[in-house]
Formats: structure tokens, sequence, C-alpha cells
């Protein structure tokens, strides 16, 4: 009981300071107008690589690995073999420890590399997204067990959070690509197509998921009806045939 209060309070102060670093003061509007009237920005090839690396660190992270990760936890629901579940399930925690280390990588490179005034949207949301990252494993490492008081109430925040994350982190990726295109004056229209065809399949799959369980129930149930069909219309010949004595 204690352990789930201090989880509580630890989320809800988390939320407090992203919400805090979100909202605009006066002076924040005042930084972005004047973000938004600086000269384009002079790549050198260095800057220019360690922006790539900060994109594909973070695209790796809240756009691919954490979504996999959702996939594969969503898949385990429908699955009946007990190896197969652990199976999905470590696959799960594997590929979203990854992520979070790959987005502090990314955190990193951002923080040592690039100027970090924070007055714009990218940026800013990033801070959020840095911050909701590191709690989600935590939230996930704190799991009670099943038939639990608080497991309902646990796996509606992991899940919440989870599908947070990943949605604010793929849209903030496309802000990220259109403030590229924006400051260097390249275009970034072939990366912002290819991330919109692997959201896309991403999100038919998410939803395809449901449906395909359904199908398989149906098929099963199809299958139940017409054996038992076949059994009426066709019984077994196991009876004794009767020998006639003249």
């Amino acid at each position: 009981m204690l352990l789930f209060k201090r989880k509580g309070r630890l989320l809800a102060s988390a939320c407090c300071v992203i919400l805090l670093l979100l909202t605009p003061t006066q002076g924040d509007s005042n930084s972005e107008q004047s973000y938004k009237i600086v000269q384009p920005l002079e790549l050198t090839p260095k800057l220019s690589s360690q922006l790539k690396l900060h994109a594909f660190l973070l695209w790796s992270s809240v756009g691919f690995l954490m979504p996999i990760g959702v996939l594969l936890i969503r898949a385990s629901s429908s699955v009946k073999s007990a190896k197969s579940v652990k199976l999905l399930f470590y696959c799960h925690v594997g590929s979203q420890i990854v992520a979070v280390v790959l987005a502090t990588a990314g955190a990193v490179l951002s923080i040592s590399n690039f100027e970090n005034a924070f007055n714009n949207t990218h940026q800013r949301i990033g801070l959020a997204l840095y911050g909701f990252i590191w709690l989600q494993p935590l939230i996930g490492f704190l799991r009670p067990d099943r038939g639990v008081r608080f497991r309902s109430a646990w796996y509606l925040t992991h899940w919440l959070l989870g599908i947070g994350i990943c949605v604010v982190g793929v849209a903030n990726v496309y802000i990220g690509l259109h403030t590229y295109q924006e400051r260097t004056g390249r275009s970034a229209r072939l990366w912002t197509v290819l991330l919109t065809v692997e959201v896309a399949a991403m999100a038919f799959v998410y939803l395809f998921q449901d449906r395909w369980s359904y199908v398989v129930r149906q098929a099963e149930a199809a299958l139940g009806d017409e054996q038992s069909e076949g059994s009426t219309m066709y019984p077994a010949n196991d009876h004794k045939e009767l020998i006639v004595v003249p």
C-alpha cells in the first residue's frame, strides 16, 4: 500500500514538473518570437553528423522500438502457449530497455552539442518525453502480482503512459523534421514520407490485432460446429452386427 502511494506521488510530481516546463511564459513567448527570426542554421560537417545521429537515435527509440514493444505485448494476449507469452513479454521488456538507452543517448547528445534554451516546441516536447520515458520503466518494474487490488490501476497507468509516449514521440519526430527543414533550408520530405508509411503500417497492425483474434475465435467456433454437425449426420458405426441364425 505504501509503495503504491509513493508511486502515485512520484507520478503526480513528474506530471506537474513536465506541465510547468511545457507552459509558456511571457519571457518564453518573446524567446519564441526571437527564435523564429534567427538566421538559418549554418551546417558544418560535424554539426550535420550530430543532427543526423540525434534524429536516428530518437526515431529508433520513440518512433520504432517503443511502438514495436506495444505491438509485442499486445500480441501476447492472443497467444495460448505459455512459452510464447513469456517470449513476447521478454521481447517487450528488451525492446523498451534498448529504447530508453537510445533516447538517453539522444538526450546526452542534444544537451552536450546543441542549443538548449528550450524556447521552441520541439525542445519542450522532447524534454517532457525524456521525463516520461525514464518514468515508464520504473512503473513497469513496480508491476503488482495478478489478483492484487491495484493491478488494474497499474495496468491502465502503464498502458496509457506507453501509448502517450509513442504518439507524442512520433509527433515530435515530425516536428523535428520540420524544424530541421526550417532551420537548414534542406528538404526533409523523403524522411517525412518514410515515417508516415511506417506509422501507417504500425497503426494498421495495432488495429488489426484485435480483429485477428476475433477472426480466429470465429473460425474455431465454425470448425466446432462443423465437427458437431458431422458427428450428428454420420454417427460412428460402432454397433455390433447381428448374426441371424437360421
